[in-house]
C-alpha cells in the first residue's frame, strides 16, 4: 500500500548528475515508467525537479513509511520487470546517481505537506508552477531540540513572510541503508529545508530583501558545520510537489 504524504517517516532527497543534454530524456523515461509503478511497490514518488541552475542536475524526492517498508518497496521494485526492463536506458543518462541523504522529518508534522489529486496524468507536458528552494545545512552534530526550536520559531516564519507558501524540515536518518545496492551519504548530519514559493521572481525578491541573511543565516552559525548548499527547484510536469 502506497503511503499518505504524512505517513512518509523516511525521505529520500536523491541528486543525480547526468550526462549533457540527457536531463529531458530521463524525466520523460522516468514519468512514463517510474511513477506509478514504484508507488505500486509501497513507496512515494513526492516530487521531481529541474535544478535551475545546473542543467545536469535532476532531483526528486521518495518517502516510505519506515526503514523495513523501505527495503522490502526497493527489492520489489528494483528486483521487478519495469526496472529491468528499463534501467539500461535510465542509466545510460547519468554520470552519477549516489548522492542520495536518507532523512526523516524534523519532528512530527514537520513534513512538507502535499496535496491530493495534484500530481498530472501520464503524457502530461506542461510544467507546473513553483520553485521548491531546497537548502542542505550542514551540521556540527545531529540535530537537537534547540536547533528544531530554531527551525519552527525563527527560520519558518522568516520564511513564510518571505513568501514560501509550504515549508518542510528534515534530518538525517541515524539508521543504517537497510538496502546497499542503492548507496546514501554517510558520515554526517544535516538539516534539510524545503520551501515553495509561487516561482523564482519570489524566490529572487525573498533574497533582495535580505531577512535571512540578516534574520535567519547568524543565528543557524554556530550549528553549522561549513556552507550551505542550496538549490532551485522547478517541478518537472508530473512532479506532484508544486505550487
Amino acid at each position: 500500500m502506497t503511503p499518505s504524504p504524512t505517513e512518509c517517516a523516511i525521505v529520500e532527497l536523491r541528486q543525480y548528475t547526468l550526462h549533457p543534454g540527457q536531463r529531458d530524456t530521463l524525466i520523460e523515461l522516468f514519468e512514463r515508467a517510474f511513477v506509478e509503478t514504484q508507488e505500486a511497490a509501497g513507496m512515494r514518488v513526492l516530487g521531481q525537479f529541474r535544478d535551475l541552475d545546473d542543467g545536469q542536475r535532476f532531483v526528486w524526492l521518495r518517502g516510505f513509511d519506515n526503514m523495513e517498508s523501505r527495503r522490502a518497496s526497493l527489492e520489489a521494485f528494483y528486483g521487478g520487470p519495469v526496472w529491468q526492463a528499463h534501467r539500461e536506458a535510465a542509466n545510460a543518462t547519468m554520470l552519477d546517481s549516489d548522492n542520495v541523504l536518507l532523512l526523516r522529518p524534523a519532528w512530527p508534522g514537520a513534513a512538507i505537506p502535499l496535496q491530493a489529486g495534484t500530481r498530472a496524468a501520464p503524457g502530461a507536458r506542461t510544467t507546473p508552477p513553483g520553485l521548491l528552494d531546497a537548502s542542505i545545512f550542514p551540521l556540527r552534530e545531529p540535530a537537537g531540540g534547540d536547533l528544531l526550536t530554531l527551525c519552527r520559531e525563527v527560520l519558518a516564519p522568516v520564511l513564510r513572510r518571505g513568501g514560501a507558501r509550504r515549508l518542510g524540515w528534515y534530518v538525517t536518518e541515524p539508521g543504517a541503508n537497510p538496502f546497499p545496492r542503492l548507496p546514501v551519504r554517510e558520515g554526517e548530519q544535516v538539516l534539510v529545508g524545503l520551501a515553495l514559493f509561487d516561482d523564482p521572481a519570489a524566490v529572487e525578491a525573498f533574497a533582495r530583501g535580505g531577512t535571512w541573511a540578516r534574520d535567519a543565516q547568524p543565528a543557524l552559525a554556530r550549528w553549522l558545520a561549513g556552507p550551505t548548499e542550496s538549490h532551485r527547484l522547478v517541478p518537472t510536469p508530473r512532479s506532484a510537489l508544486h505550487a
